[in-house]
């Protein structure tokens, strides 16, 4: 087996170089070459290492009734083990996403399928294993690898049911187009498998989380940060930019409080645009999901606030759990920053940034200059060599 995975992972970027007049472009291919080459090498191996902890986990399977209770034990038990001793990326979830990736593809190595392995991500394979339909499954991933659809292509076309539409409609041009069109972001992102988090846990690096901000947002964030410290009502940082992974998507939320006065966690998530219901509904996902695998005993519920960077009446919106709503009321408005203050903070902050851009590219104009005026022409360079 290990001589046929070797051969899937290569290609020689090297013998595939063609020079161009155009020494800019050639060195442009050459990059974006030895790095898709790079991450098809690091892809093999990821897939291969998930494949095998599923087979091996697969291999402890007992006959009988006790056989689910008992996996369900020894995964919980790895899960905590193996995240002791090699960090994130051991979760219970993910084992069992390798136990699965094994049972749907036992022979992926030794048939032709696997030639898709060069194509296809551990990522692709993630988002596939959501999909129960043999024929689906087939389909989106042969789609996914001819049409080298991005991961979060081929997750938004799982999530809207495209190949059950592309069934039904005597349109398939139609919603073949449509797909295509809104899809199209998601296509461009050329450094896509340098910001996968997977990728990024596989190799033991920290997660570049400058990835996933602007500038603006950057310095809005970092400054919000201070803001709520010197507020003094109980803050804690915990965390910045912290990962969330679910089973179709990776998140990440802004800024990451607890207030020990509250005793609960306070998450905080901007947004450059108008907020949305959806981007309520997204934090009431985080809250959720903090609630289940951050509280503890003790612990109030958790509470969310969603921010916008655009001058708008919704500046903030704060996101409680049903049920929750009297306690909000009562308590935590106490120690929470108003709307006011959130919204004068973000325009002190916007208005600053876009003043120290406007310093920086005057700055740089005007070293320009200096620089274009500090040429000399050869007969100047000669003459002041002595020729």
């Amino acid at each position: 087996m290990e001589n046929k995975l070797e051969k899937i992972g290569q290609n020689n970027f090297m013998d595939n170089f063609v020079k161009t007049d155009d020494i800019l472009k050639d060195m442009c291919g050459i990059i974006e070459s030895s790095q898709k080459a790079a991450y098809r090498a690091v892809n093999t191996t990821l897939i291969q290492r998930n494949w095998l902890l599923g087979y091996r986990i697969a291999s402890e399977e007992l006959q009988g009734e006790d056989r689910a209770k008992y996996g369900a034990e020894i995964i919980k038990k790895l899960a905590k083990e193996l995240s002791a001793e090699y960090g994130k990326g051991y979760t219970k979830s993910n084992l069992y996403s390798f136990y699965s990736f094994y049972k749907i593809y036992p022979e992926i190595f030794q048939t032709p399928s696997g030639k898709s392995v060069g194509l296809l991500s551990w990522s692709h394979y993630a988002a596939l294993l959501q999909v129960k339909d043999k024929e689906a499954r087939d389909w989106y991933e042969k789609e996914a690898a001819e049409q080298t659809w991005s991961v979060r292509t081929l997750q938004r076309n799982i999530s809207s049911q495209y190949y059950y539409r592309m069934l039904k409609t005597q349109k398939k041009e139609l919603v073949e187009s449509e797909m295509k069109e809104l899809t199209a972001p998601y296509q461009n992102d050329k450094l896509e498998f340098i910001k996968n988090p997977v990728v990024a846990e596989f190799l033991g690096f920290s997660q570049n989380t400058d990835f996933t901000e602007s500038d603006l947002e950057k310095s809005i964030l970092s400054n919000l940060q201070k803001f709520l410290m010197e507020l003094g009502k109980g803050y804690a940082f915990v965390a910045r930019q912290q990962h969330i992974h679910t089973e179709k998507q990776d998140y990440y939320i802004d800024l990451v409080f607890y207030n020990y006065i509250l005793k609960c966690f306070v998450l905080i998530d901007l947004k450059t645009e108008k907020i949305t219901h959806q981007d309520v509904g997204q934090m009431d996902m985080y809250i959720r999901m903090y609630d289940e695998l951050k509280r503890s005993e003790g612990d109030n519920p958790t509470i969310g606030i969603v921010l916008c960077s655009d001058t708008d009446d919704d500046i903030a919106r704060y996101s409680v759990m049903h049920g929750n709503e009297q306690l909000f009321a009562s308590k935590y408005k106490l120690y929470l920053p108003t709307k006011e203050e959130l919204k004068a903070e973000i325009e002190t902050q916007k208005a600053m940034f876009y003043l120290q851009q406007q310093d920086n590219e005057e700055k740089e104009t005007e070293e320009a200059v200096k620089d274009g005026e500090g040429w000399l022409s050869i007969e100047e360079l000669k003459e002041q060599m002595g020729e």
